[in-house]
């Protein structure tokens, strides 16, 4: 008898949405800046096929350091800029969206509104926690079209990373001959509390690109936002997912997919 994979069916109404679905993109440094251009090829790329694509708001109060240059996607005359403004502008400019920065931290006091995807690129368990507060306070009303619905998190050391994909609530799932839906995916808060609390550190600013890729590789953000970036793409395009996330050593180039179930 063949035995029957588990896989996570997409909310429907991601699928061929009506309007923009609305992402929420928290961070937007080393990772955040290269999860929000591969959000707009995807977004252009959705359209091209018929689909609706993204409006993004990007929550960052940070601005823009020298340190940051090379391994952020920041240029010598946007140091001292808001770190979400300049990359919202320019994204807007070149593929002409109507995308939004927000130049706050993402707080239960200052998180307003509702989307329908968030994705998390912060670098200190309080903040995970923090953001799984919101998300957990959050009315999941499933008859608006903004529902909550997944929440994606990035986190990297130096040259390892994961994403971890997790449901808000939890999906309604097809009847499948072929596979066991499974509705609800864990909180990476939930499922690695103690790993996140293990991991967390008082890191301060670096002052200068030398000291930043002795924390952080210069490649990791990039290939774990390309990496991550390519799981909500088969998301929206396959209709399902296999695997919840991966992790990722980019020091002996290998990587481990974390499966449904």
């Amino acid at each position: 008898m063949e035995t029957k994979i588990k896989a996570h069916f997409t909310a429907p109404e991601l699928l061929n949405p009506t309007n923009p679905i609305t992402v929420c993109l928290i961070g937007a440094g080393g990772t955040g800046s290269q999860v929000l251009t591969g959000m707009a090829r995807m977004s252009h790329s959705l359209q091209q096929l018929g689909h609706a694509g993204f409006q993004v708001s990007l929550w960052d109060d940070d601005i823009v350091t020298d340190a940051n240059r090379g391994r952020q996607l920041f240029a010598e005359c946007e140091v001292g800029l808001s770190k979400a403004a300049v990359l919202i502008t320019r994204t807007n400019r070149f593929f002409g969206t109507a995308w939004k920065a927000v130049e706050k931290p993402f707080t239960h006091d200052n998180a307003t509104g509702r989307y329908a995807i968030y994705i998390s690129c912060v670098d200190s368990a309080a903040a995970r926690f923090g953001i799984a507060e919101v998300l957990n306070d959050l009315d999941l009303n499933a008859h608006r079209a903004d529902a909550p619905r997944y929440w994606m998190d990035f986190g990297n050391s130096r040259d390892t990373g994961q994403v971890i994909l997790s449901t808000i609530g939890s999906t309604r799932q097809p009847a499948s001959e072929k596979f066991i839906p499974v509705g609800s995916l864990p909180q990476v808060t939930e499922e690695f509390a103690e790993l996140l609390r293990q991991g967390d550190t008082e890191d301060l600013p670096s002052c200068s690109l030398a000291e930043a890729l002795e924390k952080q590789d210069l490649f990791i953000n990039s290939v774990l936002a390309q990496m991550g970036c390519s799981l909500l793409w088969q998301l929206l395009r396959q209709g399902l997912t296999l695997d919840r996330g991966f992790f990722l050593n980019l020091g002996n180039f290998r990587s481990q997919p974390l499966p449904v179930g």
